[in-house]
């Protein structure tokens, strides 16, 4: 399992993220990204679930599409999501995933921060060691 951490930039927030693979980074920083959301994602419920395709032009971009796509499922179909699988295609500018969640209940969910998006600018992902590691700035 990788390892997320936020920082601090201007007005938004910042997401660092590690993994050992390509396809445990896209669900850590899934998973951070909806930690941030919702301060309670362990209570989400696995009632719904969206599958889906992306491509994108480079594989940092793949993660701000995939990303993307989250937040706009989320926000289009009032869900929030807690669990993830992802796998990246071996030319790393192709992913199949899954996203399990419920609809937002506001009894049961604490919902801390919106997201608009992931933004472009300080966006990096590569090669850390044997790892990955990625940087994204979330538009709060």
């Amino acid at each position: 399992m990788g390892t997320i951490e936020t920082f601090d930039h201007t007005a938004d927030v910042g997401l660092r993220v590690r993994a050992e693979n390509l396809n445990d980074l896209f669900v850590t920083a899934a998973e951070g990204l909806f930690d941030y959301v919702v301060a309670n994602r362990n209570e989400i419920r696995d009632t719904d679930v969206e599958k889906f395709s992306l491509h994108a032009e480079s594989l940092a971009e793949l993660l701000a599409a995939w990303l993307g796509e989250l937040i706009f499922r989320s926000e289009i179909h009032h869900l929030v999501f807690g669990r993830f699988e992802v796998c990246v295609d071996e030319d790393m500018l192709r992913l199949d995933a899954t996203a399990w969640g419920e609809r937002i209940d506001a009894e049961r969910h604490i919902l801390d921060h919106e997201v608009k998006a992931v933004t472009r600018h300080g966006l990096v992902l590569e090669r850390d060691g044997e790892g990955w590691q990625a940087e994204m700035i979330l538009d709060i």
